[in-house]
């Protein structure tokens, strides 16, 4: 009887114990969302015009980026940016091409015909080696 009671109370605090991991938020790389402002990464991107966006990893070095986002936020150290606020830079909170990671800037040629069809891309380039 003791035994069976001690399984149940640890148990109950196994459930009890609150999950790091959110249904809706602080979602993990791969995993389905909607906006932006649920991925850790604080990134939703769609891979395909008909697919399902998915959280993933911001853009890296030399890797094609979208200048939406707060990206000379990131790379000022003095400025933090929330998920939320690069979740608002964008219509839904989801792109096509993610905003490069902290300390490097998306290098683009903004046009007005790019921002309409969504194609504004550009290349993720380190601010101080960009420069010398």
């Amino acid at each position: 009887m003791k035994v069976l009671v001690l399984l149940l109370v640890t148990l109950a605090v196994a459930y009890a114990a609150p999950d790091p991991r959110g249904i809706l938020i602080n979602l993990e790389d791969g995993e389905i969302c909607m906006n932006s402002a649920q991925c850790k990464s604080s990134c939703c991107q769609h891979f395909s015009p008909l697919g399902v966006a998915r959280c993933t990893h911001m853009a890296s070095e030399n890797s094609e980026c979208s200048p939406k986002g707060a990206n000379d936020a990131q790379s000022s150290p003095q400025q933090s940016v929330t998920p939320l606020a690069l979740a608002l830079q964008t219509v839904y909170g989801i792109y096509y091409k993610c905003p490069c990671e902290r300390g490097l800037t998306c290098e683009s040629d903004r046009t007005i015909i790019g921002a309409i069809t969504n194609t504004n891309y550009g290349i993720c380039l380190d601010a101080g080696r960009s420069k010398e």
